[in-house]
């Protein structure tokens, strides 16, 4: 009886882990298009096809689900982005790809749905430290894989700089991008940026 019970347990850790991602998934949508005031808890369940209580099962609070959505998709995006080069990049072609990558992370929903959580962050006394402390862990990540996609040796002086100069700018690419569609002039800074880096970096 025992060992019935224990195969019947992973069927619903599967289906208890494919509610959750759709809940967590659901919320970084929710969130990127409607912003905090319209993105709540019931709307994500919904929008999930998950019941107001499955949902509070999983997050118990909005808090919970908006972190845990932005750092899910952030995780995703991560290994993603470290499957550009399985090898490391091999030439001045791999190192514009990688600048390219590096500047979509702030052009896409996450960037726009985590955007929408630092300015609620910025009013929301329940928010404001664990959207921080997200934050920063996010902002380490991203630059360790820019640096193992750029090739970069940050044993050399200013090299560590050049690298968090090229995520500065390319958030800042992000935001000009969610007014206007900056395609054209963002493919232009991107080619420069590559090849800056390939003078800067060697």
């Amino acid at each position: 009886m025992g060992a019935v019970t224990s195969v019947d347990r992973h069927p619903k850790q599967d289906r208890s882990r494919a509610t959750r991602q759709r809940l967590l998934e659901a919320a970084v949508a929710c969130l990127a298009e409607h912003g905090w005031a319209g993105s709540t808890v019931s709307v994500v369940a919904e929008r999930a096809g998950v019941s107001r209580g499955a949902a509070q099962h999983h997050f118990p609070t909005r808090e919970d689900l908006f972190t845990a959505a932005v750092e899910y998709v952030a995780e995703e995006r991560s290994t993603a982005l470290r499957a550009l080069f399985p090898d490391g990049p091999e030439g001045p072609g791999d190192r514009r790809a990688a600048v390219a990558a590096l500047v979509d992370l702030y052009t896409g929903p996450l960037f726009r749905a985590a955007l929408h959580l630092w300015v609620a962050a910025s009013n929301e006394e329940q928010l404001g430290p664990r959207v921080a402390e997200l934050e920063a862990r996010v902002g380490r990540e991203t630059h360790r894989i820019a640096v193992e996609l750029l090739g970069a040796d940050e044993s050399r002086p200013g090299v560590r700089e050049t690298v968090q100069g090229l995520l500065d700018m390319a958030r800042g690419l992000g935001l000009a991008n969610l007014l206007t569609d900056d395609t054209a002039r963002r493919e232009r800074v991107v080619a420069q940026w590559a090849a800056l880096l390939d003078e800067a970096l060697g």
